[in-house]
């Protein structure tokens, strides 16, 4: 993908996480979170072209597996290091907090776009931090964990997409956690797509649509 290059920081390891930082004409910001194996500018042009005036903030997963870089650990395929996972969400929580502050953003107004294991840390994210995310798009994503108490995501808006013949995520997964985010109180959109885990241009269309929607 090609770079946005306006107003684009160079790679920080301020505030405690490698990132990107790029400012836009508006107070909306979104939180991009890539999938295993990418880094700070996999989803910036993506981003750029969902919301064109928009700041995005973009990290880098501080986990290797394998040399690819991962928000947190998994045992295996599916199986996830559920310690590691908390620990890294409440890291990302902090680097949040630290980067409202030192980019004059408005907590308010941030929505997250995770791929994959950018998805799933969104989706730990909501779970263990109701208040850190605006609304979030949670691209192929499945069950973080089964929280003991539901947070109150009242007035947070979330879509979820998925495919149909996805083997990394099976469809009972993106349902599970469709449910408990409603459960939670959340606004759930959940998008089917008849691929597999792949992005596809019908779904940066259906995530592009909600964001102008919400």
């Amino acid at each position: 993908m090609s770079h946005p290059e306006s107003d684009t920081r160079p790679v920080t390891e301020q505030l405690g996480m490698i990132h990107r930082f790029v400012k836009g004409s508006k107070p909306d910001t979104l939180l991009l979170l890539h999938g295993t194996g990418g880094d700070e500018d996999d989803l910036l042009a993506l981003g750029r072209d969902l919301d064109p005036d928009a700041n995005l903030l973009s990290p880098r997963g501080q986990v290797l597996e394998n040399g690819m870089p991962r928000f947190f650990r998994r045992l295996a395929l599916g199986v996830f290091d559920l310690e590691d996972l908390a620990a890294r969400t409440h890291e990302l929580a902090r680097f949040m907090d630290d980067a409202v502050s030192a980019y004059t953003l408005e907590p308010s107004r941030i929505t997250a776009v995770g791929y994959s294991n950018g998805a799933n840390i969104a989706a730990s994210l909501l779970l263990l931090h109701p208040g850190a995310l605006a609304s979030a798009a949670l691209l192929h994503a499945m069950v973080p964990f089964e929280p003991a108490k539901l947070p109150e995501l009242e007035g947070t808006a979330v879509l979820l997409t998925a495919g149909r013949r996805d083997q990394m995520v099976p469809a009972d997964q993106a349902k599970r956690l469709a449910e408990l985010l409603e459960e939670s109180g959340a606004d759930v959109t959940l998008e089917w797509q008849p691929g597999g885990h792949e992005l596809t241009q019908t779904e940066f269309e259906a995530v592009k649509n909600w964001l102008e929607s919400h």
